[in-house]
């Protein structure tokens, strides 16, 4: 069974130009649960890290971005 996840962004300090999309931050933890063989008692962890993961993603210029720098 996949596990509830809450959607809920923890980290408040954060200044991101859009929000971050609770959907894809969800399906990454789900990945990590996975991963991880699906041991339960980990689900904050796997929700920061895949939140993490997602801000330093957004953070990280693309590549046509650093070619026009």
């Amino acid at each position: 069974m996949k596990p509830i996840l809450n959607n809920t962004c923890v980290n408040s300090s954060l200044t991101a130009t859009e929000p971050l999309n609770g959907q894809q931050i969800q399906l990454r933890a789900y990945e990590l649960y996975e991963q991880r063989g699906r041991e339960h008692g980990h689900d904050v962890e796997d929700w920061l890290q895949a939140e993490a993961e997602m801000v330093m993603q957004d953070a990280a210029p693309s590549p046509i971005e650093s070619i026009a720098a």
